[in-house]
């Protein structure tokens, strides 16, 4: 598991509209339906739609007042800024890396490049937020990883974006490519990231990103990176034109319609998938992972309700049930953009993952999945599998006294026990073997550990 950092001046209004998840307005047929972007980071460019819920709240609190002013306040709250009590937040989670956000689609630089902004001297933080949460993690026994959006910089293209193809259209080209490429590569040399996440595209051609990526990884020889490098080309120019426009947003809808959610396209070359809020269905043969926030934004929404965030049961099988299916959950904190505080709704579910896993992480940590991923048993009860070496871990989402594995074949060996070791009482029947749950359990899902067992032919 993962903890990604979204730490952006759009975090001082920390306002986006609630109530309907990013995934439910891009499936939708909503006209530039990413101005109703959930997204906090994306606040900026929901300003440049004058009925925007975003544009009403900023001239209802703000009156003209440029996005570029939230920059006083923002810096300001790095005052109250504690690395290491951040870094050890996330590892009492039982992550094992965090990716920071290094810049996002606002241009600005949490790290004091030498790379000049040519349209924007000095859109950088003089303090070097990047290098001192790099230490902590690391100090902290995590890995540390950066988000750079290389895909889109409002600072050099502020195109309008209400739509996938608006996006496309919006990659910064010009003199952005080579500055671009330049603070990618500034970011490796001074911080060495383990994974190395781009957002949206590439915005030069392939010539370029080979030659940076086998500069990566002659860096970090076990480096990562995910799958939103696509290179540009000439084609994208299509998304500039109407039917173009048409064709490219038909088929995102198709797309998101399909896969429940947004899947990027895979580029030539990437290391992991990045879902964004949604799961795969089952297994998959390459490494991903899941990225999503507490609630329906990355970046910190004050405006955002209880229920508008992931239950307790919700994100311990959100974890249990990505990990049976050979992924990473990334999961997203948005600090507040004032006084860089983690907020108490997502501190406590950092808790809740916590508790869980400090019981549970034999089934979670360093495991593979099983044969199966999981199954309905007991005619509603959901089960994930994973395993670690001869075992599989049965995690049953529920507390149910007795529960029928109908996937599990016993041996002459067969051992049925709780997560701490204890025997659990087991019958053995011709379809299925039947285990009995003890009363006393925490909440979350529960684990049965499974012996020397085998699957059943289907």
């Amino acid at each position: 598991m993962g903890i990604f950092i979204h730490w952006t001046m759009a975090a001082v209004p920390a306002y986006a509209p609630i109530g309907i998840d990013f995934a439910s307005h891009l499936k939708g047929d909503i006209a530039d339906s990413y101005s109703l972007s959930p997204y906090v980071e994306w606040y900026q460019n929901s300003l440049r739609f004058p009925n925007s819920p975003v544009a009403k709240f900023h001239q209802e609190n703000f009156g003209d007042q440029p996005y570029e002013e939230f920059r006083e306040p923002f810096e300001a709250g790095f005052e109250h800024w504690d690395a290491d009590e951040w870094a050890a937040t996330f590892k009492a989670t039982g992550a094992s890396y965090v990716v920071m956000v290094a810049k996002h689609s606002d241009g600005y630089c949490l790290w004091p490049t030498a790379v000049e902004n040519p349209h924007r001297p000095g859109w950088h933080s003089s303090r070097d937020i990047v290098g001192e949460m790099a230490t902590a993690v690391r100090k902290a026994g995590m890995k540390f990883g950066l988000y750079y959006c290389a895909g889109m910089d409002w600072t050099f293209n502020q195109w309008p974006i209400g739509s996938m193809a608006d996006v496309i259209a919006a990659i910064p080209r010009g003199d952005f490519p080579a500055y671009a490429n330049a603070q990618v590569r500034e970011l490796i040399d001074r911080y060495q990231p383990s994974v190395l996440w781009n957002d949206i595209a590439w915005p030069d051609s392939a010539k370029t990103l080979w030659p940076l990526f086998a500069y990566y990884y002659e860096q970090v020889p076990d480096g990562v990176v995910n799958d939103r490098w696509l290179p540009w080309s000439p084609l994208m120019k299509i998304a500039t034109t109407r039917v173009g426009k048409k064709l490219i947003n038909s088929y995102t809808l198709k797309e998101m319609r399909k896969n429940g959610g947004l899947i990027p396209p895979p580029p030539p070359h990437f290391d992991a998938r990045t879902p964004e809020y949604v799961s795969f269905p089952d297994v998959q043969r390459t490494p991903w992972e899941c990225c999503r926030g507490m609630d329906e934004s990355f970046g910190y929404n004050a405006y955002s309700r209880e229920e508008d965030f992931l239950t307790h049961e919700e994100l311990l099988w959100l974890i249990t049930d990505i990990t049976a299916k050979g992924g990473n959950l990334l999961l997203n904190v948005g600090p507040t953009g004032r006084d860089a505080a983690i907020p108490e709704p997502q501190r406590r579910r950092l808790t809740w993952l916590g508790e869980w896993l400090a019981v549970n992480a034999e089934a979670i940590v360093g495991t593979r999945p099983w044969v199966r991923c999981g199954t309905t048993v007991n005619g509603d009860l959901q089960v994930r599998y994973t395993a670690k070496g001869p075992t599989v871990f049965a995690i049953v989402n529920g507390h149910p006294t007795t529960v029928r594995f109908t996937d599990i074949l016993d041996t002459p060996t067969t051992r049925v026990t709780d997560i701490s070791g204890n025997p659990l009482v087991t019958r053995v029947a011709a379809d299925a073997v039947e285990v009995d749950l003890p009363e006393n359990i925490a909440p979350g899902p529960v684990v049965v550990v499974l012996h020397e067992v085998s699957a059943r032919p289907v």
